[in-house]
């Protein structure tokens, strides 16, 4: 199994050089500069690479054990857990009222990707931690925050979000879980949640649930959702655990992929728990951490695609195969390394395209979280929000689709290895399924972007955004190769915009245009906007050429993978256009009851 290795000449050419972090955060009145930058991506490496890599491949083996409610997670998740925190990593963008240091999440977010491709099971347990934070310091009692922040933002206590029931996925109006007052102000909170990540686990000393329940006089629907803080040890005054609370995890559950992450079934009986945010508010609280899980979830499909593609180019530079069709490029070895056949080639730079286009859009919309936490101007904040909304079921859906595409890729690179579990690739695979379906189902994310996103603001945010890209290319616009890829994406544009209004036209005559069309609307957009991050790397690395560096087969390789993008990937979006310019009729013309006989 290849061993891995933090891309960080990739992610702070990306952030020092494309973005340009320094400026960004000066803008936002924040004092960070280039060397801090780069010192907190050194030491996320070495934590990542010596700590959580290692353990890998063995705790997939492993596994989490449970036994009568109790939950162990494998062989050394705890120690690192404990490293973990030691060195503060918790606390990295909370809330310095609790213990937190407040940084921005642009800085947080090439850690959090290095720690997805060293071991995803393991980031799954503080992952979950960090949105239940948000929550409660977002719609938390000044008593809540009082009793459990601290514990949280020092990793001495996880957390979860509850939401997912039997017979309620993503219809989260048919909720069973109850909720009934207490004397003292409290709630008891009994039902039976599933799919509960991190929901029992022995790396910390108590565990926060926030789960999802309804009040007696609740609306019926979503309108009638509230939420309720949960712990698994009630704390004493001092802060310290104390009563067990009626409520554990019944068992685990037996999964495909991501076997060290405990998935847990939850049966609360009269759980002693607090509302969070109101009555009747539980949705709208909610999606705070949803918002932050589903880009940390897209965030999941690169580190994964990261990782897929290490092994895949480490292995197709090793692996030797029959000889190039130009003639031997390896004379003193019997065969040649299969990196000099054109179809591994094309796997290959597949994979680079798609892993380095998305770090630099999922590196993008980490800044637009930093504006949604930093920016104090409030026109500004409300079209930022806007645009971050615009771009989470974006990077959901795509980044995970893309962390499936490249992990199998990495698998047909590997040939009949790739299908053998020692090697490691066809692990990247099964984890990287989940993230399809985690925080809402990829198809579900092109609904909201199409219903919400598009329908919802009569397409104002995405031809605000398409004019952004256009401006781009008219100051770019220069007789070079990078030159002739503006152009094209200036082509593209055009063609975007029409959709956008032609999509918006369709819904409009037919409401099950709005399904019909979602799923391939959303992939049109997430190619022709990585078109866009290829054009401006390449720009980037044009200007440092030009400009003398001596780096010069970094900046090259990133100008010939754009080309590669450009001439390969992008042209996907024509399939797409198609699909959905073919209508509903095609989808809901055949009764259900023929489709099979």
């Amino acid at each position: 199994m290849t061993d891995y290795k933090a891309p960080l000449r990739d992610m702070q050419f990306v952030l020092n050089e494309v973005i340009g972090l320094e400026a960004h955060y000066k803008g936002l009145g924040l004092d960070i500069d280039a060397q801090f930058i780069n010192a907190v991506m050194d030491e996320g490496a070495r934590f990542t690479e010596n700590e959580l890599a290692p353990m890998n491949r063995e705790a997939d083996e492993e596994g989490v054990h449970f036994d009568n409610g109790v939950v162990t997670t494998p062989k050394g998740f705890k120690e690192a857990y404990k490293k973990y925190c030691e060195n503060g990593w918790p606390s990295f963008t909370a809330n310095s009222d609790f213990g937190g240091q407040d940084l921005p999440n642009s800085l947080a977010t090439p850690f959090h990707e290095m720690t997805m491709s060293a071991n995803l099971s393991w980031r799954t347990y503080p992952g979950l931690t960090e949105g239940a934070i948000l929550a409660i310091d977002k719609h938390g009692s000044d008593e809540l925050k009082k009793t459990y922040m601290e514990k949280m933002v020092s990793g001495e206590w996880t957390g979860t979000m509850c939401l997912t029931e039997p017979q309620a996925g993503t219809d989260l109006g048919m909720l069973r879980t109850k909720a009934t007052p207490n004397a003292d102000g409290s709630y008891a909170v009994t039902g039976t949640k599933i799919f509960i990540t991190g929901g029992e686990n022995d790396l910390s000393d108590n565990i926060v649930h926030l789960v999802l329940a309804t009040l007696p006089d609740a609306p019926k629907g979503s309108k009638g959702i509230s939420l309720f803080l949960v712990p698994k040890f009630i704390p004493h005054e001092d802060g310290t655990p104390g009563m067990r609370n009626t409520m554990g995890c019944g068992s685990v559950e037996h999964k495909m992929g991501i076997k060290a992450s405990a998935t847990c079934v939850l049966n609360f009986e009269n759980a002693k728990g607090w509302i969070v945010g109101g009555d009747h508010k539980g949705l709208a609280c909610m999606f705070t951490m949803m918002n932050d899980a589903r880009f940390q979830v897209g965030l999941q499909g690169n580190g994964i695609a990261e990782m897929a593609f290490q092994g895949a180019l480490e292995y197709a530079k090793d692996r030797i195969q029959t000889r190039s069709l130009s003639g031997p490029k390896n004379p003193e070895k019997v065969a040649d390394p299969i990196i000099v056949h054109p179809d591994v080639r094309r796997m290959l730079l597949t994979q680079k395209a798609l892993v380095e286009g998305c770090r630099a859009m999922s590196y993008y919309v980490s800044t637009l979280l930093d504006k949604e936490r930093f920016e104090s101007d409030p026109i500004k904040h409300k079209e930022n929000e806007a645009l971050l909304a615009f771009f989470i079921p974006i990077v959901k859906s795509f980044l995970t689709d893309v962390g499936q595409e490249v992990s199998s890729l990495g698998v047909q690179v590997y040939g009949g290895h790739g299908f053998i579990r020692e090697w490691g690739m066809e692990q990247l695979m099964r984890d990287s399924r989940i993230l399809m379906l985690y925080e809402g189902t990829n198809g579900i994310q092109a609904l909201d972007f199409i219903s919400r996103k598009i329908l919802g603001n009569g397409g104002t945010v995405l031809n605000g955004f398409i004019e952004k890209i256009a401006a781009f290319c008219e100051i770019n616009n220069n007789d070079g190769i990078t030159g002739k890829l503006n152009k094209r994406l200036q082509t593209v544009l055009v063609e975007w915009k029409i959709l956008c209004a032609k999509v918006m036209e369709m819904a409009q005559d037919d409401v099950e245009e709005i399904g019909a069309t979602s799923v391939d609307f959303l992939q049109y957009s997430s190619y022709a906007m990585l078109a866009f991050f290829w054009a401006e790397m390449a720009s980037t690395a044009q200007d440092k050429l030009d400009a003398g560096s001596s780096d010069v087969d970094f900046y090259n390789s990133k100008i010939t993978t754009a080309q590669f993008y450009f001439d390969r990937i992008l042209p996907r979006t024509h399939m797409h256009r198609a699909n959905l310019l073919s209508g509903a009729d095609n989808l809901m013309t055949l009764d259900a009851e023929h489709f099979a006989f």
